[in-house]
């Protein structure tokens, strides 16, 4: 075991990445601007165009791979231009007219349009909720299996070292949504997945100022055919992001300890209120999916899900936060908050709350959410 395994997240995190020490320079080099490179001669070397490789963007992937598969050596980060481009590019780049694709029915709400164009494509879109393991159930004949675990909005867990294992030996390839949980608190390959996806946009950066994705895969042949996608449609970070993201992942163990301990503890606050329904956060004792997410997942990541009994009643809701902004997307040091059914996409009730925990004092955080619930029930 190398000693990359052995360190803390936090000390990984620091150091994830981090090019060799050399006297007078950088210790995270800056953004490499750069269309093309000096190429004299025959093509050799790592860097020749902007859309095949750039410095900046090996750092992020290496630090990524870091947190994602400590100590492998064998596994390739690929960086994006967002969660989607990434979660697109595995997608397309394994399958094909005639192949059935398995995707959670409860996933992330931009899957419908996903499963049109894929259904445009000749290829066989099926579906299960994530909870369950219902997915099993309509396995046979796949050639990728999509699981999002935690699922988003619902935070629904799945058993992912279970389904990978039926998965393969239907001969499927298994992706994992890694979003929700982070390589914080999940690692995808270490439980039988081939890909570890995410979008690097939410709590892995954790600013909300800036657009990313990757995909960590531990199998060069894979790896090769989603770059070749990359490589086709163009859907690259800037130099900039990459830069920028790679800073972020500095502080992340610190942040996401305090983003899940601020998850918990307004979890646990609107636990016993009898004004709120479906409260879910796998990290409560009593949550349906704790208990297979405790198996899996090392923390349970920063978003709460609630049901108000109305849509007006959670509009005033959200009229009355004050710390809290209403903003889509999750995984910021601010916390966010939305009343999800707004966009349409999810299967939600239209009093649904998806509530992103950010880095405020635990105290001044559950005392708004309270007195915003309290507001709006009168």
């Amino acid at each position: 075991m190398t000693q990359s395994a052995q360190i803390g997240d936090g000390t990984r995190a620091v150091r994830a990445g981090l090019p060799e020490a050399l006297k007078n320079e950088p210790t995270l080099p800056g953004p490499v601007f750069a269309a093309h490179f000096h190429l004299p001669g025959d093509v050799s070397g790592p860097y020749t165009y902007g859309r095949d490789d750039n410095p900046t963007w090996t750092h992020l992937e290496r630090a990524i791979g870091e947190l994602e598969a400590p100590g492998q050596e064998d596994v390739d980060t690929l960086v994006f231009a967002s969660g989607m481009a990434a979660i697109s590019a595995v997608l397309f780049s394994q399958l094909k007219a005639g192949d059935v694709v398995v995707l959670p029915s409860d996933g992330y709400q931009v899957f419908p349009l996903v499963r049109e164009q894929l259904t445009a494509f000749g290829i066989e879109v099926r579906t299960a909720p994530t909870g369950g393991d219902a997915q099993l159930d309509v396995l046979d004949g796949a050639k990728l299996l999509w699981i999002e675990t935690p699922s988003n909005p619902g935070l629904d867990v799945c058993d992912v070292r279970r389904l990978a294992e039926a998965a393969h030996a239907r001969g499927a390839l298994v992706a994992v949504d890694n979003t929700l949980a982070t390589p914080l608190g999940q690692r995808p390959l270490e439980l039988g997945a081939d890909f570890s996806v995410a979008s690097g946009t939410k709590q892995l950066t954790g600013h909300g100022d800036l657009l990313l994705g990757y995909v960590t895969c531990r199998d060069a042949e894979l790896t090769a055919s989603v770059r070749g996608w990359r490589k086709i449609v163009g859907a690259i970070p800037g130099p900039m992001e990459a830069w920028l993201a790679h800073r972020s992942l500095a502080t992340l163990q610190l942040r996401a300890e305090r983003q899940n301990a601020n998850a918990l503890a307004l979890a646990l606050a609107l636990r016993d209120r009898d004004d709120i329904e479906g409260l879910r956060y796998p990290g409560l004792p009593d949550d349906p999916s704790h208990k297979i997410a405790a198996q899996q997942m090392r923390r349970f990541g920063c978003v709460v899900s609630f049901t108000l009994p109305t849509r007006a009643r959670a509009e005033r809701f959200m009229e009355a936060l004050t710390l809290v902004d209403d903003a889509t997307s999750f995984g910021g040091v601010r916390s966010t908050a939305e009343r999800r059914r707004r966009w349409g996409g999810d299967d939600v009730s239209e009093g649904f709350i998806r509530f992103s925990a950010g880095a405020e004092d635990p105290d001044d955080l559950v005392a708004d959410v309270l007195r915003a619930l309290d507001e709006a029930a009168a």
